[in-house]
Protein backbone atom coordinates (compact mmCIF):
# COMPACT_ATOMS: atom_id res chain seq x y z
CA UNK A 1 0.00 0.00 0.00
CA UNK A 2 2.78 2.59 0.70
CA UNK A 3 4.46 2.15 -2.52
CA UNK A 4 1.18 2.43 -3.98
CA UNK A 5 0.39 5.87 -2.40
CA UNK A 6 3.80 7.36 -2.98
CA UNK A 7 3.67 6.39 -6.24
CA UNK A 8 0.39 7.88 -7.19
CA UNK A 9 1.68 10.82 -5.10
CA UNK A 10 4.50 11.13 -7.75
CA UNK A 11 2.46 10.77 -10.53
CA UNK A 12 0.25 13.82 -8.84
CA UNK A 13 3.93 15.56 -8.31
CA UNK A 14 3.32 16.36 -4.71
CA UNK A 15 5.54 14.79 -1.49
CA UNK A 16 3.34 12.71 0.96
CA UNK A 17 3.81 10.77 4.16
CA UNK A 18 2.32 7.60 3.87
CA UNK A 19 1.73 5.41 7.68
CA UNK A 20 0.10 2.24 7.66
CA UNK A 21 -1.83 0.55 11.27
CA UNK A 22 -2.76 -2.38 12.19
CA UNK A 23 -6.31 -2.53 13.97
CA UNK A 24 -4.91 -1.60 17.31
CA UNK A 25 -3.64 1.75 16.00
CA UNK A 26 -0.09 0.54 16.76
CA UNK A 27 2.42 1.83 13.05
CA UNK A 28 3.49 -0.33 11.33
CA UNK A 29 4.81 1.40 8.00
CA UNK A 30 5.71 4.98 7.92
CA UNK A 31 7.32 6.84 4.92
CA UNK A 32 8.04 10.77 3.91
CA UNK A 33 8.73 11.85 0.47
CA UNK A 34 11.49 13.98 0.02
CA UNK A 35 10.77 16.93 -0.03
CA UNK A 36 7.78 15.99 2.01
CA UNK A 37 7.06 18.53 4.82
CA UNK A 38 7.57 17.03 8.55
CA UNK A 39 4.06 17.53 9.72
CA UNK A 40 2.83 15.29 7.18
CA UNK A 41 3.78 12.10 9.00
CA UNK A 42 1.65 13.20 12.82
CA UNK A 43 -1.19 14.19 9.92
CA UNK A 44 -0.74 10.68 8.00
CA UNK A 45 -0.42 8.42 11.51
CA UNK A 46 -3.25 9.94 12.78
CA UNK A 47 -5.16 9.74 9.74
CA UNK A 48 -4.39 5.71 9.98
CA UNK A 49 -4.84 5.29 13.53
CA UNK A 50 -8.17 7.23 13.24
CA UNK A 51 -9.76 5.20 10.45
CA UNK A 52 -8.66 1.72 11.86
CA UNK A 53 -10.06 2.69 15.26
CA UNK A 54 -13.27 3.57 13.82
CA UNK A 55 -13.47 1.49 10.92
CA UNK A 56 -14.70 3.49 8.02
CA UNK A 57 -12.88 6.95 6.55
CA UNK A 58 -11.63 10.08 7.88
CA UNK A 59 -13.73 12.72 7.82
CA UNK A 60 -15.51 15.57 9.68
CA UNK A 61 -18.21 13.75 11.25
CA UNK A 62 -18.21 11.80 14.41
CA UNK A 63 -17.51 8.62 15.58
CA UNK A 64 -21.35 7.34 14.89
CA UNK A 65 -20.72 9.44 11.42
CA UNK A 66 -22.68 12.71 12.57
CA UNK A 67 -22.17 15.33 11.74
CA UNK A 68 -19.45 17.87 13.41
CA UNK A 69 -19.27 21.51 13.98
CA UNK A 70 -15.88 22.82 14.59
CA UNK A 71 -16.10 22.69 18.55
CA UNK A 72 -17.59 18.96 18.56
CA UNK A 73 -14.75 18.35 16.16
CA UNK A 74 -11.92 20.22 18.23
CA UNK A 75 -13.32 18.76 21.80
CA UNK A 76 -13.26 14.97 20.11
CA UNK A 77 -9.52 15.35 19.05
CA UNK A 78 -8.99 16.54 22.35
CA UNK A 79 -10.89 14.26 24.32
CA UNK A 80 -9.29 11.03 22.05
CA UNK A 81 -5.86 12.35 22.79
CA UNK A 82 -2.73 13.38 20.60
CA UNK A 83 -3.04 11.24 17.02
CA UNK A 84 -5.83 9.57 17.89
CA UNK A 85 -9.02 11.09 16.38
CA UNK A 86 -9.09 13.62 13.35
CA UNK A 87 -11.57 15.12 11.15
CA UNK A 88 -9.47 15.24 8.04
CA UNK A 89 -9.73 13.25 5.28
CA UNK A 90 -7.36 11.32 3.71
CA UNK A 91 -7.58 8.16 6.21
CA UNK A 92 -8.73 4.68 5.34
CA UNK A 93 -9.95 1.45 6.89
CA UNK A 94 -8.28 -1.39 5.75
CA UNK A 95 -11.06 -3.90 5.66
CA UNK A 96 -10.50 -7.98 4.77
CA UNK A 97 -12.85 -10.61 4.54
CA UNK A 98 -15.15 -8.35 6.50
CA UNK A 99 -12.58 -7.76 9.47
CA UNK A 100 -10.92 -4.41 9.96
CA UNK A 101 -7.12 -5.20 10.10
CA UNK A 102 -5.77 -1.74 9.74
CA UNK A 103 -5.78 1.51 8.47
CA UNK A 104 -3.63 3.79 5.99
CA UNK A 105 -3.42 8.19 6.27
CA UNK A 106 -1.98 10.04 3.63
CA UNK A 107 -1.23 13.72 4.23
CA UNK A 108 0.72 16.11 1.98
CA UNK A 109 -1.60 17.27 -0.98
CA UNK A 110 -5.37 18.66 -0.59
CA UNK A 111 -7.82 16.59 1.18
CA UNK A 112 -9.35 15.49 -1.81
CA UNK A 113 -5.77 14.41 -3.50
CA UNK A 114 -5.00 12.71 0.33
CA UNK A 115 -8.27 10.60 0.11
CA UNK A 116 -7.92 9.68 -3.55
CA UNK A 117 -4.63 8.17 -2.73
CA UNK A 118 -5.21 6.62 0.35
CA UNK A 119 -8.49 4.80 -1.67
CA UNK A 120 -6.66 3.80 -4.08
CA UNK A 121 -3.54 2.30 -2.24
CA UNK A 122 -6.07 0.21 0.01
CA UNK A 123 -8.02 -1.09 -3.68
CA UNK A 124 -4.04 -2.12 -5.17
CA UNK A 125 -4.33 -5.02 -2.78
CA UNK A 126 -7.68 -5.99 -2.96
CA UNK A 127 -8.94 -4.88 0.39
CA UNK A 128 -12.46 -2.98 1.02
CA UNK A 129 -12.30 0.27 2.70
CA UNK A 130 -16.07 0.30 3.95
CA UNK A 131 -17.84 -2.58 5.80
Amino acid sequence: MAAVAVERAGATGIAIAVAIADSGGHLVVLERMDGGRFHTVHSATTKAVCAASNRRPTSPKGAQAQDLDVAHAIGLALAAGPERWTAMEGGFPVIVEGECIGGIGVSGGDWETDARIAREAVEAIGAAWSM
